[in-house]
């Protein structure tokens, strides 16, 4: 078991699909895309390893922050190894030595690796995460030299010798789920995931963290699947934004999402929308249990 963390927009689910060689897990530029924790699961000749991707770490305003944050941190628990990722090509951030201090606490199990990620970047600022990592050691007066390792998730450059570096590093043990299991992630919350990727990607920074997807219904046949979902909202202003001009959003947002998941569920998939305003649904407790995020 690997627990990929780290602070927000780190490109920790775009290691995670590079490391498993498919997409298991959405992707976006926009900060806290992931909601939720996604295994994914490698099977090959030299063995298993899961792969626990987790919502970036950040400072939440809302109950469904907090219990984002609540998830990371809580996914560094029992696992084999903890794969810090840190972004080499930005200054380190309050939430970059929060996971540092984390790792060094005397109760935290399992091997720990330091990945810098975007080595592809021109600006390159290495050096700071290794100056915050030896004022913490030095203050917390740690002594065990920490594996650092540098990466890009995006063209794959040293990828592979970090899966080669984390096979050494986990225990022998019977694999932990079948061999063609890519990941337990439940199919409607991958569903709905897909669909407000698209959001997420079209909208960037001007909605996304109002939407919420919940999947009603899936029809199953053996032509075609046909997926029923709701986008929820937080303010009634905000429905003509996620609809469009004349829905035109809405349908774009259903045909690229049903075109994934057919690619996905290997045959045709039919997305069908509507769009709900739920007040302030992301400090509703039963509407984020209801959601999948508590």
């Amino acid at each position: 078991m690997v627990a990929i963390v780290g602070a927000a927009n780190v490109g920790k689910s775009t290691l995670v699909n590079a490391l498993v060689g498919e997409k298991v897990t959405i992707v976006s530029p926009v900060v806290q895309t992931t909601r939720n924790l996604v295994r994914a699961i490698l099977t090959e000749p030299r063995g298993q390893l899961v792969f626990i991707d987790t919502p970036g770490v950040h400072k939440a305003k809302y109950d469904l922050g907090r219990l984002m944050n609540r998830m990371a941190r809580g996914a560094v628990e029992g696992v084999d190894v903890v794969l810090l990722m840190l972004d080499a090509s930005r200054p380190p951030r309050e939430e970059d030595e929060g996971w540092m201090r984390r790792l060094m606490r005397p109760d935290q199990e399992g091997s720990a690796l330091l990945v810098l990620n975007k080595s592809d970047q021109d600006r390159d600022l290495s050096s700071e995460y290794e100056a915050l990592w030896a004022r913490v050691a030095e203050e917390k007066q740690w002594t065990r030299e920490p594996e650092w390792r540098r990466i890009s998730a995006l063209t794959g450059s040293g990828v592979e010798e970090l899966m080669s570096r984390l096979f050494a590093l986990v225990p022998p043990g019977p694999y932990l789920f079948p061999e063609d299991v890519l990941t337990d992630y439940p199919r409607k919350l991958a569903m709905a995931d897909v669909i407000r990727e698209k959001y997420v990607t079209r909208l960037k920074d001007e909605l996304p963290h109002a939407i919420a997807i919940w999947i009603e219904d899936i029809e199953e046949s053996p032509q075609r699947l046909v997926v029923h979902g709701t986008v929820y909202v937080d303010r009634h202003s905000q429905k003509g934004i996620v609809l469009g001009s004349k829905g035109r959003l809405l349908k774009s947002v259903c045909h690229e999402a049903g075109k994934e998941l057919s690619d996905w569920c290997e045959q045709p998939v039919t997305v069908k929308l509507w769009v709900k305003c739920e007040k302030d649904w992301s400090r509703n407790f039963w509407m984020l249990k209801k959601l999948g995020y508590a």
